[in-house]
């Protein structure tokens, strides 16, 4: 993986809606001005160059600086990149032709500064919500099936689909305003699926079914690691959703999501697109999810809303999209996968949280092929924090180690780290093999249950 910091200055991944809606804006075409600026800097550069022929000294002349977005050797944008020696041989012994001049500087950052520049820290908080809690019918349970033969078309989806997806509003206390997300049915007799980033912070939440029928919902629970969270309604006969596997997903499979983008005005629009990616590791708040990936358009208040197969099956909810303030970004949206929602579901609504759930205390990252290369790295990956309260901190683990294997087994990913530690139980020892500043040492970490380290 490269160095992504080209979009430094800019939010990275941003849930898809947390404050209140704004009304859209229209844009106005601009006069194509571009020929007479271009006319002007021709003009321009005609005549520095012929200025630069009257009157040059034949010194070696600085280049044009110019806005840098693909930056080499990992510079910062907007960093000078060193100017390349012009002919005649350099003081050091150079010559003409030495590509030397390409080498990372001596006063580089250490390895250290390059990850926290990469990975900026970022505290993990507790996620509280003050909406009334409710109880459930610990026998519900979400199930996944199996997709059906036939396919359906956009509209047949829409007509089948749409009654099952809800609007959320989300009130704080003494505040004007409100957050406005998506969600879907999970049973006849209202319990809701949505985001807890969509609620967060609220003290009150209303549900708007497809029928612009309202109800008050209170809490059955919320988990702010996986942002699933379960509301219920005082309703019956409700329109559900079907879920559908994950697990069998493909890349480019098309799947259509439906929500309600940008507040009220725009409830119940349908977007289309395909899977981009199956497994992605996003890294929000200090906390690490595994995510699919795709180009179907998504916008706040899309949050908590369905990305559903052609079969009309919920696959994932959306809650994610890549931004950045100084680089145009279209088409990259995220969703929580239905192999996910389906474990945090089933224990929310029957013990109000996820318990049980086994975490190292530790959130990693990848390390970029020239990172590993510049400072001569090892495989594995980067321990970004560690988490305060862990055996993991209690036994010395560190920002800035390498985690290169667990229990003899090589991790090179994310992903692999997770499934290692989720054949485990709480209190179980996993063996690590560590990087730390040239040296390998191996430690024994036990694990924790999640809502001890993250609450």
């Amino acid at each position: 993986m490269g160095d992504n910091r080209w979009y430094e200055g800019g939010s990275w991944y941003e849930p898809l809606q947390r404050e209140a809606p704004k009304p859209a804006e229209p844009v106005k075409k601009k006069k194509k001005t571009w020929p007479w600026v271009l006319g002007g800097v021709v003009a321009v550069l005609a005549l520095v160059i012929g200025l630069s022929l009257l009157f040059g000294s034949g010194e070696p002349q600085q280049p044009l600086e110019l806005p840098n977005f693909h930056t080499q050797d990992g510079a910062e944008p907007g960093e000078k990149q060193p100017s390349k020696p012009e002919g005649g041989t350099k003081d050091d012994g150079r010559k003409k032709d030495d590509d030397s001049w390409l080498k990372i500087p001596e006063k580089e950052p250490s390895y250290r500064e390059y990850f926290d520049q990469l990975y900026p820290q970022e505290e993990t908080t507790p996620v509280t919500v003050n909406i009334p809690r409710g109880t459930a019918d610990p026998s519900v349970s979400l199930k996944l099936e199996s997709a059906p033969a036939a396919e359906l078309s956009m509209a047949e989806l829409y007509e089948r689909c749409s009654p099952s997806v809800v609007g959320i509003s989300g009130f704080v206390e003494g505040e004007t305003g409100y957050s406005w997300g998506s969600g879907v049915i999970l049973t006849e007799d209202g319990l809701i699926l949505t985001n807890t980033h969509v609620i967060e912070g609220c003290d009150r939440a209303t549900v708007t079914l497809f029928d612009d029928r309202e109800f008050n919902a209170v809490l059955i629970g919320c988990d702010g690691i996986s942002d699933v969270a379960v509301l219920k309604i005082e309703a019956d006969g409700l329109p559900t959703a079907s879920f559908g596997n994950s697990a069998e997903i493909f890349v480019g499979q098309k799947v259509a999501a439906i929500g309600n983008p940008l507040g009220e005005s725009f409830r119940m629009t349908m977007t289309d697109g395909i899977i981009s990616a199956i497994s992605r590791d996003v890294n929000y708040n200090g906390r690490t999810m595994t995510l699919m990936q795709t180009n179907a358009a998504l916008n706040e208040g899309n949050s908590g809303g369905p990305l559903f197969n052609m079969y009309g099956q919920v696959i994932g909810i959306t809650n994610m999209k890549m931004i950045s303030s100084g680089v145009s970004i279209e088409g990259i949206g995220f969703a929580i996968p239905s192999s996910t929602v389906e474990t945090v579901v089933n224990a929310i609504v029957r013990d109000g949280k996820v318990v049980g759930r086994v975490s190292i205390g530790i959130t990693v990252g990848p390390i970029p092929d020239e990172a590993a290369e510049r400072y001569g790295l090892p495989e594995g990956r980067y321990i970004v924090s560690v988490s305060a309260g862990s055996d993991a901190e209690a036994k010395g683990l560190a920002k800035g180690d390498i985690l290169m294997a667990i229990n003899g087994q090589k991790v090179t990913a994310t992903k692999e780290v997770t499934a290692i530690k989720d054949q485990y139980s709480v209190g179980d020892e996993l063996l690590f093999q560590l990087w730390r500043d040239g040296e390998i040492f191996e430690v024994s970490v036990a694990l924790v249950d999640t809502n001890d380290v993250y609450g």
